[in-house]
């Protein structure tokens, strides 16, 4: 980043054309002696300036926030300009639109909803909604124009903002906190020439810092050296990119051996780097060192660039340059803006409230009584304001405080952040899923294995357990049978060459861990490879050594070295990997592992144990295990020596050197002997699968959006029954955006001409060059039109903001509402791109977690999320939003109709406390435990039955909210306040006389009229409610109980201190007198007798899916299903034996860099590493 430099340093349009050209004849910076007594005892080092592009005479002027396209996402226009300085040595680099207290040297996380740069929460409710409350509020604290007392009403919505705010600021300070976790780890920095420890959130440009194994990088570093031999490091990326292969990176020759802190603490010069940008595979820049002979320039490519997000594995330290900190990382130029979320229901509400208002504003001019009508919005909402967020965060709570969610392995409840988006999580309908740490564990085991035909297994059924039937042995053996036949079993030698494969032909490093020789540790870049050597250690055959040329392996005891003459490189097209060694007997052998495809096609004729190893295959491929085909050859020196030459003739080709390389391999893998097969697992996360399948049955639409490779990924797929056996794959994997187009089309014109296209669903697997053209403005609707047709859909290879893109084209075309679930910092893009965002937690470095609105530790436990969590949180909210909606409209059109009467006087029926006390203390209860407690059918009955959780998303529950229930509540809200306003003028027509001979007056038949309004809409509560508990009781007929007691109460003595002076001299009269009794029972009655039958009517002759559920539940009906889904799940293996024989090779991973061959050739795990 360029900025006000005095160093002149120009200012780069990063959308010159000219910006990569002439690179190496840029006009750089040059160094900068810095004055300061540490510069006096240290060498000057490195000053990164951003390359500069285009003409290198010309100068902007131009502020960098009108360069860069990412400036306005972070940072605010007015933010100060300043420089950073390293602490480390004499390191500076200028950096423009920042403070010394902005993002610049913050880390990772910013996930508050306000920040000090926008101290405003968000409250969840719109601006018009909020303005007319302060309108009417104002309004109300006129005398003699409200009805109502002006403290209460002031009181009362003081209250409401408060209440909200607390709510709002609790939310965010738990953010708060979780970010400062982060900020705030520790890492080593260089202060002369020792490392001090520092926190994340003080690194700068320019510090050089030591990371350990283990440990995730707390900036974007270059790699200057490492403990491996040539600078060697792997990185761990599935934070970034959901790529599970370890990375390789290696330091410049020129830095490698600078392995202690006197040494690197020795470098000087300058890195003139590229801006700041967001892509996660590209780096370029130069890093010029101050030597004897001058200045040297060193060229930075990927290669040297660790990002931050990712973690250091299988390395025991590495020395990195801090290059860009805080949101110029790549990490966070992938990341957006935490946005503000809405939801659906408030929308609805916001709108419905509009509505009202205007037809209340027309009664209003209609009658002159805008005050008296005001009341009547103005109570309705701050109600209902204050019981949403009270029941939003009990709903959030119980969220919190389920042990059905809570992970007892990692001590880590689920954890809902956001409280005000709970009714989102009962209507969601498509989820976007990350697939490595989210769907699987990232962790590969060895279970079985196919050798000379027979079938072992780590744990083996009873009933699979291996038996001699007609002399021929059927079913499976445990691995303690497999160390027995290798000593005395006919195949004992097809064992042994088995074993000795999976021990020599790989690319795995080991290490020692203590003096323990059996205490080893294997650096594997794939975690495939780990597996089966892993799998060789348990069936000991251990590997101990690698040096340059050979490795050791050490069998029962005995240590065994095998020469390492060639490796043969897997790669994409390949699909296999061979090594040429020479065994310890001297013969030269051909060891191979790959896909079952391309190792069957080179066997030679007349394998006996190639039909029982495909049957095998068949087997493990149903249950979702990943395969590889073993086999070898014995090569004679002769056939050896000619292809030598040939091989290392291809190897120092300079042209189509990988091409050659191939053709060589090509040669000698053939006449192969095919000793069995691996069968490893890629660990799901417990009950994947079956959540899957829960939520496809609950109609929610599933996709898998990862970085991880097709393969893997369609392999994942299937195993965790997102793909199912029965479904027709379509692969994009086009490379112009014209391909694209053109298949996109095809495929949707064919699948618009089926007859049936429910006979035959559809997945549809992309890869991340495919979505790139997808996602363009003039091809984005033809691909979603493609993909929502398909039952499942998997993106592979896809870059974090890619994901995002994903979410936001589903998000703007269609009217749904999306969740996404991811565990990386990867993934915080398309969560905050949602609707809904949940996060993985309870493993380190998950800044998904903090970033989400729900955090949960496993996959599974979105089921109940959704399905029970979410559905009873919807389902409470509507009905209680109709409900509030409904008792204040019975209340205050009793007011409205009065108005005929009393010839528009502005007089009221009711005492003016009563009507304030009517909404906090007699209605209050009802609707917020209906709103926290009411269950329409138990959790037992949604998990059964998971189709219930469309009624939500179609919104067919009647007490769903949507326009139509909202009006046939208001409705019949104005129907029951004309029955019980005219019923009681005919009661009390021409006033009523009372047995002393004294007439009752107007407040008499008030409160009358008040306490039968109470018993009604108290009656309705009781109607609409599903499920009684103590607290249902204590809400409904203990609010009138409350109510009766309490007017008594004040009523008699309110009057003797001048308060309430209407109720002087009533409730004597009012409790003696039959009428009152008469009213308050006959009116509640008759009102709530048409919603009786209604309610019936609906059960008994309009039948929905639920009132059937609620019947099981109520009788506890068994359900007989389960041998159904046993004959189904008998049907999907053969299904999947069939796609087996259809597409086979596709069921393994394997790092493909291309570099593996060289790398392992360098390490001698016999020389001690430095110490660093």
């Amino acid at each position: 980043m360029s900025g006000t430099s005095n160093n002149n340093s120009y200012l780069v349009d990063p959308f010159d054309d000219q910006a990569n050209e002439n690179f190496q004849d840029i006009n750089i910076n040059q160094s900068i002696s810095l004055q300061s007594l540490q510069a006096a005892v240290t060498p000057q080092t490195f000053r990164p300036a951003y390359l500069p592009s285009g003409n290198r005479n010309r100068r902007l002027s131009l502020p960098y926030s009108q360069l860069d396209p990412y400036h306005d996402d972070f940072i605010d226009d007015d933010e100060e300009q300043d420089q950073f300085y390293s602490d480390s040595i004499g390191l500076m680099r200028q950096v423009s639109n920042m403070s010394n207290n902005s993002e610049a040297n913050l880390p990772l996380t910013s996930n508050a909803a306000y920040s000090s740069t926008s101290p405003r929460p968000s409250m969840g409710h719109s601006e018009i909604l909020m303005s007319n409350i302060k309108t009417e509020t104002s309004m109300e604290q006129i005398k003699d124009v409200s009805p109502t007392n002006k403290y209460t009403t002031l009181g009362t919505l003081v209250v409401v903002l408060a209440a909200t705010a607390f709510k709002e600021i609790m939310e965010d300070y738990k953010r708060h906190n979780s970010d400062s976790e982060v900020n705030k780890r520790i890492c080593k920095s260089l202060k002369g020439k020792t490392f001090e420890g520092k926190e994340w959130n003080e690194v700068k440009v320019g510090d050089i810092i030591r990371v350990e194994g283990g440990e995730f990088f707390p900036a974007d570093l270059i790699l200057l050296s490492s403990s491996e031999p040539e600078g060697l490091c792997y990185i761990e990326t599935s934070n970034l990119d959901g790529e599970t292969n370890l990375k390789i990176k290696q330091a410049p020759t020129e830095t490698a051996g600078l392995v202690s802190p006197a040494q690197i603490a020795s470098l000087g010069g300058h890195i003139k780097s590229e801006k700041p940008n967001n892509s996660l595979y590209t780096f370029d820049g130069v890093l010029v060192m101050n030597t004897a002979d001058g200045p040297k320039q060193v060229p930075l490519d990927p290669m040297q660039i660790l990002l931050r997000g990712a973690q250091m594995r299988n390395t025991r330290w590495i020395y990195g340059i801090v290059i860009f900190t805080g949101h110029e990382t790549k990490l966070m130029r992938n990341a957006s803006a935490t946005p503000i979320k809405r939801t659906s229901v408030e929308k609805m509400v916001n709108v419905q409230i509009i509505f009202l208002f205007c037809i209340l504003l027309t009664m209003s001019l209609a009658c002159s009584l805008g005050s008296l009508i005001t009341s009547i919005k103005f109570g309705d909402k701050l109600s209902l304001i204050v019981t949403m967020e009270v029941v939003k965060f009990q709903q959030a709570a119980l969220i919190n405080s389920d042990l059905d969610m809570y992970y007892e392995k990692t001590d880590t409840p689920a954890l809902c952040r956001t409280s005000s988006l709970v009714e989102e999580l009962g209507q969601i309908e498509y989820i976007f899923s990350d697939k490595t740490g989210t769907l699987t564990c990232n962790e590969m085991e060895f279970r079985q294995c196919s050798i000379a035909g027979l079938a072992y297994a780590d744990h083996v059924e009873e009933a699979k357990k291996a038996q001699v039937v007609d002399g021929v042995e059927a079913g499976i053996h445990d691995f303690k049978q497999l160390k027995t036949n290798l000593k005395n079993h006919p195949t004992g030698n097809v064992i042994n060459e088995f074993l000795t494969l999976l021990a020599v032909c790989h690319t795995v490093i080991p290490e020692q861990k203590d003096e323990n020789p059996d205490n080893v540790i294997y650096q594997a870049s794939s975690p495939d490879e780990g597996a089966l050597v892993k799998g060789a250690l348990v069936l000991d055959f251990v590997f101990t050594t690698r040096r340059p040329k050979s490795v050791n392996i050490r069998v029962n005891g005995t240590d065994l070295e095998y020469e390492i003459l060639n490796i043969c490189e897997f790669n994409s097209t390949r699909k296999r990997m061979s090594t040429v060694v020479r065994s310890p007997d001297g013969k030269i052998k051909l060891y191979c592992k790959g896909a079952d495809t391309v190792i069957l096609e080179r066997l030679s004729e007349n394998n006996p144990f190639t039909e029982q190893t495909l049957q095998h295959l068949e087997e493990y491929a149903t249950e979702g295990l990943r395969t590889l085909c073993i086999a070898m050859r014995e090569i004679s020196e002769e056939e050896y020596h000619n292809w030598s030459s040939v091989y290392e003739k291809a190897s120092t080709t300079l042209t189509n050197r990988q091409e050659e390389l191939d053709k060589a391999a090509e040669m000698i893998e053939k006449e192969l002997f095919l000793l069995g097969a691996t069968a490893i697992e890629d660990k799901l996360q417990d009950g994947v699968p079956e959540t899957i399948h829960t939520l496809q049955q609950a109609g929610i639409k599933i996709w898998v959006l990862t970085g991880d490779r097709q393969e893997t990924a369609i392999n994942i797929g299937l195993s965790c029954k997102l793909i199912q056996e029965e479904m027709s794959l379509i692969i994009v994997n086009e490379e112009s955006h014209f391909a694209t187009e053109e298949f996109i089309k095809q495929k949707i014109k064919a699948l618009k001409n089926r007859a049936n296209p429910e006979a035959e669903p559809l997945a549809l697997i992309i890869d991340g060059r495919s979505l790139e053209f997808a996602l363009k403005k003039d091809l984005e609707k033809q691909f979603l039109d493609l993909a929502t047709m398909c039952k499942a859909v998997v993106c592979c290879r896809v870059s974090p903001l890619q994901k995002a893109l994903v979410v936001k084209l589903v998000k703007r075309h269609l009217k749904a509402i999306l969740l996404a679930i991811g565990d990386g910092a990867n993934d915080v893009s398309m969560i905050q791109a949602a609707h809904v965002g949940v996060g993985i937690s309870g493993l380190e470095g998950m800044q998904a977690a903090r970033s989400a609105d729900v955090a949960i530790s496993q996959f599974r436990y979105l089921k109940k999320l959704l399905l029970v969590h979410g559905a009873w949180s919807y389902y409470r909210l509507s009905k209680l939003i109709l409900y509030s909606f409904y008792k204040n409209i019975t209340l205050y059109m009793t007011q409205f109709w009065f108005t005929f009467h009393n010839g528009f006087s502005g007089q009221v029926i009711y005492e003016s406390w009563t009507i304030t006390y009517y909404n906090v203390l007699f209605t209050v209860l009802p609707p917020m435990v209906i709103g926290i407690f009411d269950q329409y059918v138990s959790a037992r009955m949604l998990d059964r039955y998971p189709q219930m959780y469309m009624l939500g998303q179609k919104i067919l529950l009647i007490s769903n909210f949507n326009v139509r229930s909202f009006w046939g509540w208001t409705i019949n809200a104005f129907f029951h306040s004309l029955v019980l306003y005219w019923v009681s003028i005919f009661i009390f027509d021409q006033d009523l006389v009372l047995s002393d001979g004294q007439l009752a007056g107007h407040w008499f038949w008030g409160t009358t009229l008040y306490t039968a309004v109470l018993a009604t809409v108290l009656g309705k509560a009781a109607l609409i409610t599903d499920l009684w508990t103590k607290y249902t009781y204590l809400a409904i007929p203990g609010s009138f109980i409350f109510w009766v007691v309490f007017i008594m109460a004040y009523g008699t003595v309110a009057p003797k201190f001048r308060f309430s002076e209407e109720y002087d001299g009533i409730i004597p009269k009012l409790f003696t007198s039959p009428v009152f009794y008469l009213t308050v029972c006959l009116i509640p009655v008759i009102c709530l007798f048409r919603d009786y039958i209604w309610k019936y009517s609906k059960r008994m002759y309009k039948t929905r899916s639920y009132h059937i559920v609620q019947e099981i539940q109520k009788f506890n009906i068994p359900d007989y299903r389960p041998r159904m889904e046993q004959f189904q799940k008998a049907i999907r293996k053969v299904r999947a034996v069939q796609r087996l024989r259809r597409s086979r090779g596709f069921a393994f991973s394997q790092n493909e860099s291309g570099q593996e061959a060289h790398l392992i050739r360098v390490y001698d795990t016999t020389v001690a590493k430095p110490k660093g």
